[in-house]
């Protein structure tokens, strides 16, 4: 018997199941569902920026993100970030269109000429044109101009950091794709298991790369000594390199300079790195069969 049953005689018993009390959490749920669901015109988000290429001089258009335009849903534990309207990571390689010459808009930079030279024997010689979207890019498009980057980057001798940098957004832009796949498609599973795979072998790429990087660099794709620890980290944990994810976290959680908000984060992931070892371990010591 509720507290409200005597509304019933005055026709108002449907009140009685109602909450005296609303969560504000609820509340806000509530209002969020009731939002009808906004459709993002993905080309909408985009303009043409012009780019010279270095190689073979020629000017081109490439689609490219307007600023301020998505905004971050949240961020995974290997910092990559997630947005609400779209996936940016598909718009950050410039490609010349002419030469195949691929690089990360933040490294795009002159060239020297033994880079010049090694580019147009190795790649452009041998490059058959690509067109791609005149709208927007697919993720097929988006993967052809990464793995176009990284050829790029190997022949013309880049940095261990950039290639690194390079292996781990090519990662991020696989998981994204990973994430927009329709679980209803008859193959999801299959392309699901084989994007997880291709993810993963990025991601060890990559710690190897930032590996040789610290050794050698003085900073690493324009990240801070503590944050390029804290994704080494992250990235080694999801590679299963545990005494690398360890000694990176111990690391930030001695230094004098790291800030408290990174300590946090690699106070959690510390955590994480202990049950994912304690489970690997159980693992291979069970017995087959």
């Amino acid at each position: 018997m509720g507290f409200l049953d005597g509304l019933k005689k005055f026709g108002l018993g449907a009140l009685e199941n109602e909450e005296l009390y609303e969560d504000p959490k609820k509340k806000e749920q509530k209002e969020e569902e009731k939002k009808p669901a906004v459709v993002i015109n993905e080309e909408t988000l985009l303009f043409d920026k012009k780019y010279t290429c270095p190689i073979c001089e020629t000017q081109f258009d490439v689609k490219t993100l307007r600023s301020g335009k998505v905004r971050m849903k949240s961020q995974d534990m290997d910092l990559r970030p997630v947005y609400n309207e779209m996936d940016p990571s598909k718009y950050e390689v410039v490609t010349c269109p002419r030469c195949g010459y691929s690089v990360l808009a933040k490294f795009f930079a002159p060239l020297t000429k033994f880079q010049i030279d090694e580019v147009k024997s190795k790649i452009s010689s041998n490059y058959k044109k690509q067109t791609f979207g005149t709208k927007t890019y697919s993720y097929e498009e988006a993967r052809v101009r990464y793995e176009l980057a990284i050829a790029s980057a190997m022949v013309k001798k880049a940095k261990n950091s950039e290639k690194a940098y390079l292996c781990l957004k090519m990662a991020w832009l696989i998981r994204g794709e990973t994430e927009h796949l329709d679980p209803s498609a008859p193959d999801y599973e299959e392309k699901k298991k084989k994007n997880e795979a291709e993810e993963k072998e990025l991601l060890k790429k990559a710690l190897d790369g930032f590996v040789l990087a610290r050794q050698s660099e003085s900073q690493i794709a324009g990240m801070d000594e503590t944050t390029t620890d804290y994704l080494m980290a992250a990235v080694a944990m999801e590679v299963d390199e545990f005494d690398i994810a360890i000694r990176m976290i111990s690391n930030i959680l001695t230094s004098r300079t790291a800030n408290s908000r990174i300590k946090d984060k690699a106070n959690e992931l510390k955590e994480i790195v202990a049950e994912k070892k304690k489970a690997a371990q159980a693992a291979a010591a069970a017995p087959e069969g």
